[in-house]
């Protein structure tokens, strides 16, 4: 079993408010995709993510776990992103807070890890 699903199957067995306050979680789970950036925005949440070049939105799914006003949020590749590039990349997805499933008001706590961007092929 992909280590992705499995951690998303433990948050899922471990609940509506969210808006523009996000905070990374202290204990980020490594097994979930590293992040170059998240910003929360008024109608939805952007992440950056790595690129070879091919990687798209239908490549991503994501977790949310709700308790009173905070909601948990996790985004996981589905698909591999096969490209061959000579330079690593990244690449732009945006969520908007109603596909996600979470009112505008609140707080999310983003489980994946945040990393630094390096640049292109560093």
């Amino acid at each position: 079993m992909d280590r992705r699903l499995f951690v998303l199957s433990a948050l899922a067995v471990s609940g509506c408010a969210a808006g523009v306050r996000l905070t990374p979680s202290p204990a980020a789970l490594p097994e979930l995709e590293p992040l170059y950036r998240a910003d929360a925005g008024r109608e939805a949440i952007t992440i950056s993510v790595a690129s070879n070049g091919c990687t798209a939105k239908v490549d991503f799914t994501f977790y949310v776990e709700r308790k009173g006003d905070t909601a948990r949020l996790a985004f996981a590749r589905r698909r591999v992103d096969a490209c061959k590039s000579f330079a690593m990349g990244r690449t732009e997805l945006s969520f908007s807070w109603a596909e996600l499933g979470v009112a505008r008001r609140g707080s999310v706590v983003l489980l994946n890890p945040l990393v630094a961007w390096t640049g292109p092929g560093a």
